[in-house]
């Protein structure tokens, strides 16, 4: 078992930038794929941004690419989505995932998922 916990979200204006934080505990997770996935109301959950945990590569959608980062720190256990130049599209519930695969943007992918943290950006 692989536990999640998403924080980090929170209201900004369009533009603003946040960090979203994902506390990462459970059995040996190093060779797992780490994603964020997001879900606006009334929408289906969407892929953000994923990282092979050992190797680092990374993978994002489009419509985030150049303004999100995705990173990982094995000491800390943590992951990381950095978000800058925010628009009001990109508010969502945001969730932290894993998989023991490689990088994918396939919700059904992956096995563990957090419970949500909450981006709401103001026009």
């Amino acid at each position: 078992q692989v536990q999640l916990v998403e924080s980090g979200g929170g209201l900004v204006q369009a533009g603003g930038s946040l960090r979203l934080s994902c506390a990462v505990s459970g059995r040996a997770f190093s060779t797992y794929t780490m994603a964020w996935f997001r879900q606006a109301p009334g929408k289906e959950r969407e892929f953000v941004a994923a990282i092979m945990w050992m190797i680092g590569q990374t993978m994002y959608a489009d419509s985030v690419k150049g303004r999100f980062t995705i990173s990982r720190d094995g000491a800390k256990k943590m992951v990381y989505l950095q978000m800058i130049s925010l628009k009001p599209e990109d508010a969502a519930t945001y969730y932290c995932a894993a998989s023991d695969g490689v990088l994918s943007a396939r919700v059904g992918v992956y096995d563990y998922w957090g419970q949500g943290t909450q981006v709401t950006v103001s026009s």
